[in-house]
């Protein structure tokens, strides 16, 4: 499995927190899992179906008041249970994924917080998944003790860090957290969150640089918002007005993932993937730019063919025209909002951000 993981390209599963809140099985805001989608993504050509154990640690569970008689291991293991029965039909890995805790800024002990780390890591362990993500951190220090217990499983450790190009919640620019994960024993490092694509692409293009200038090596990960955030700043959309429930309009269309695949690959990342607003399509599209280089198409392409060939059975002329890649690479989508602003102002700026997340 190591093998396959440096040899593969390899696409995350995208992103299950906003799309299940959508249809009914998540409370927003803690945002804890009570439902996965991994068939729709497996489908859609992912090669890494991604435990849905995001915040599932003791101290969010109690915190988002979910513990009752269900515990934290009932959950993760469970969710290695959904995601490898799903893997086996296409032959995919299952990453067990581990998120920053409350306890990091509450009582910033290593100890404490290695120790949460530490349980959920047993839970995985029981379930032999291939490898392991820590991801949505946004502090480098939390995410490097993830990194440290996660890689006394002797299994692969990806690491993601939510910051934008300015860096961590600290000031820490984005190729020292790079070099400062890898040498914790992070094989991946990226980005996840936050951000949409090419503001992510670019912060792990500034990674990469850290990671050369140091004489490290890693394998490179991204998995982006699939909404638009060109008003790009320290903690990304959670700071827009439209977080969480009126974020469909900022959502990302097919093409726009075509290029940013492209982008992606071409900065020399291999694990491409996404995270909230992903949804199986875009996922898709992602396969499809991608095809050449994997050497094929993912079941859900069967219908639909590539650059909207199926529309040339349409029975309007016009619409039939647009069944080719130029058509859609050049269009610039309308939002149908006569009085929509482009852009919005987020809350804060990032002087009071940067502030207001530090612990004291």
């Amino acid at each position: 499995h190591k093998n396959k993981l440096q040899t593969t390209l390899t696409k995350g599963d995208g992103g299950y927190v906003i799309q299940l809140e959508r249809r009914g099985y998540v409370k927003g805001g803690h945002w804890t899992p009570e439902a996965a989608l991994h068939r729709e993504f497996l489908r859609a050509g992912s090669n890494v179906l991604q435990t849905f154990t995001f915040y599932c640690s003791e101290d969010k569970l109690e915190m988002s008041g979910n513990v009752t008689d269900i515990t934290g291991a009932q959950i993760n293991e469970a969710a290695c249970d959904l995601a490898r029965d799903v893997a086996k039909e296409g032959d995919a890995l299952v990453a067990g994924g581990v998120s920053q805790t409350p306890c990091y800024v509450k009582s910033h002990s290593e100890a404490e917080v290695k120790a949460i780390f530490k349980k959920q890591m047993e839970d995985f362990l029981k379930k032999d998944i291939d490898f392991f993500i820590a991801e949505y951190f946004e502090h480098v220090e939390e995410a490097g003790w993830a990194v440290e217990v996660l890689k006394t499983s002797g299994k692969p450790v990806g690491a993601t860090l939510c910051i934008s190009p300015y860096g961590d919640m600290h000031g820490v620019p984005p190729g020292e957290c790079a070099v400062r994960l890898v040498k914790a024993g992070a094989d991946i490092v990226g980005i996840n969150c936050h951000l949409d694509p090419l503001t992510c692409v670019r912060t792990v293009k500034l990674m990469k640089e850290g990671l050369e200038k140091a004489g490290l090596k890693a394998h490179l990960m991204i998995q982006p918002l699939g909404f638009h955030t060109p008003e790009c700043n320290h903690t990304g959309y959670l700071s827009l007005p439209e977080f969480p429930f009126a974020l469909e309009t900022r959502a990302i269309t097919r093409w726009d993932i075509h290029k940013y695949a492209r982008e992606a690959y071409n900065a020399g990342i291999r694990y491409i993937g996404g995270c909230c607003g992903f949804e199986p399509y875009h996922i898709r599209a992602i396969a499809e730019e991608l095809a050449a280089e994997r050497g094929f198409l993912p079941p859900a392409s069967e219908k639909h063919g590539l650059w909207g060939a199926a529309l040339e059975m349409h029975t309007k002329p016009w619409v039939r025209a647009r069944a080719r890649r130029e058509y859609w690479e050049n269009l610039l989508p309308a939002s149908g909002r006569p009085k929509c602003p482009s852009m919005a102002t987020p809350e804060d700026d990032y002087e009071k951000q940067l502030k207001s997340n530090i612990p004291t």
